[in-house]
């Protein structure tokens, strides 16, 4: 019964999520053009973090060659 439980309080919770999105849609706007900026800052970190990582490996794999 604890499986059929969640899948109708997720479904609810998401059908409050639309709910709240629709009410409050500029909110929403709002926060999310300010979120943008950032989520671009921490995904070009990741990204950069992630090149430096496979170069230090390939120099490793050629200085173990």
């Amino acid at each position: 019964m604890g499986k059929y439980l969640g899948v109708v309080v997720g479904a609810i919770i998401a059908l409050l999520g639309v709910r709240g999105i629709i009410v409050w849609w500029g909110d929403f706007l709002t926060v999310l053009r300010g979120a943008f900026p950032a989520m671009l800052i921490l995904a070009g970190t990741i990204a950069v973090i992630a090149g430096l990582s496979e170069i230090r490996d390939e120099l490793s794999s050629k200085k173990n060659k």
